[in-house]
Order: C-alpha cells, then sequence, then structure tokens
C-alpha cells in the first residue's frame, strides 16, 4: 500500500519524505486556503515546488464544476509536471471530464466518492484513483471501512485498474485497517503516519536497552 501525506505544508511533506516512506501527495482548495495560499499563480506555483520535493503523484483539485471549466483548468494542473493528477470531484460532469482526460492522456482521481456506485462509475470512466472518504462516512453513521471491502471486491471481481486511495483517514488505526482491506493507496495527515511509530512497549524496551549498555561505558 502506497502512502500518500495530505496536506499542502511543505514542512510536512518535507517530514514525510525524509522518513523514506512517501509516495505522493493529496491536496485541495481548503489544504491550499489552509497554507494561505492563494490567487491562481499562487496554487500553481505551490503545486510545482511540491513536485519538485516528492518523487510521486500529486493530486491537484479543479474548482470548476462544469465539463469545460474542468477541461481547462486540467489541462493547466496536468502541465505544470509529468507527476500531477487531476482531482475531478464525483458529480455528472466530473464523469465526463474524467473519460475526457483518459482519453487524452491525462491520469485522474475521483474525489468525493461515498459510495461503490459512484466507485464504478469512476472505474468505468478510465480513472486512475477513486478517493472514498471514509472518515466522513463514519461521521454520518455508515461504516467507511465496509466500503473500502466492498470497492476492493468488485474491482477485483471486474477487472478494474482503478486504484483505491482510501482518503478522510483520521488515525493511524485507519491506515492498518486500510491495509487490510485491500486500498491500494493511503492519504492522511502527517500525524496519522507518525502514529504509526508510537506503542509503549517500544519505549520501555528501548528505555531497558539503553539503561543497560550503560554498564558496558
Amino acid at each position: 500500500m502506497k502512502f500518500f501525506v495530505d496536506t499542502a505544508n511543505l514542512q510536512q511533506i518535507k517530514e514525510a519524505h525524509d522518513l523514506g516512506i512517501l509516495d505522493g501527495v493529496t491536496t485541495n482548495p481548503s489544504l491550499m486556503a489552509k497554507e494561505g495560499i492563494q490567487g491562481t499563480d499562487a496554487v500553481m506555483q505551490h503545486y510545482k515546488t511540491i513536485c519538485e520535493m516528492v518523487d510521486g503523484d500529486i493530486s491537484a483539485e479543479v474548482v470548476s464544476v462544469d465539463f469545460n471549466g474542468m477541461i481547462d483548468e486540467g489541462k493547466k494542473l496536468a502541465a505544470i509536471h509529468p507527476n500531477i493528477v487531476v482531482k475531478v470531484p464525483m458529480i455528472k460532469e466530473g464523469i465526463k471530464a474524467i473519460k475526457w482526460f483518459t482519453d487524452n492522456g491525462i491520469r485522474t482521481n475521483c474525489t468525493l466518492v461515498f459510495s461503490a456506485g459512484q466507485a464504478i462509475l469512476a472505474a468505468k470512466a478510465g480513472a486512475s484513483y477513486v478517493s472514498p472518504f471514509i472518515g466522513r462516512i463514519d461521521d454520518s453513521g455508515w461504516d467507511g471501512m465496509a466500503l473500502i471491502h466492498q470497492i476492493r471486491q468488485i474491482f477485483s471481481l471486474q477487472g478494474f485498474q482503478t486504484e483505491i486511495l482510501a482518503a478522510s483517514i483520521r488515525n493511524p488505526n485507519h491506515i492498518i485497517q486500510c491495509a487490510e482491506a485491500g486500498a491500494d493507496v493511503c492519504t492522511c495527515p502527517l500525524d496519522a503516519i507518525m502514529g504509526l511509530l508510537k506503542h509503549p512497549l517500544t519505549d520501555i524496551g528501548l528505555a531497558k536497552f539503553l539503561e543497560d549498555a550503560k554498564k558496558f561505558a
């Protein structure tokens, strides 16, 4: 399973990259705004900077909701760097745009997916990635992880090549469950990834080893 970090913060991206396990980055307009990045030129430059930092797929989201607008934005985003994957919303016009991008050699990530039916449509249109938002599904009282299992079963049975990119990850346990469910990618905040490092027995064991090592000094 690939690890993407879900942020537009360059320091967090660098920290994840330096850890040696980073495969890519996902972003969205909300994450850009959180970093104070405003204006088309500034956003485009920020995507370019991220691409120069990370040798992996970088999801860059369109903000238009009409077909022509998405195509125009997507072409400009894809021109930034070969690693850019155009992030398209799961709406009717989005599916049409994904099909156009697929036919024209531009990779896509279908975002805001909340059902298996939506995932099927995205895969049929040729999306490179489909992004189920498991945390938000859990918030609504449904089971986000069950959706990952369902999409994995469908894609495997039907031979879809679209990768399942589990999004809206809230904690380290979500990451482990996504791996068990067969997600191809997990995108999450850096703190969720760093949480995988932690276990009290590791801390206790290390402290004991270091204490015993002092006896040989």
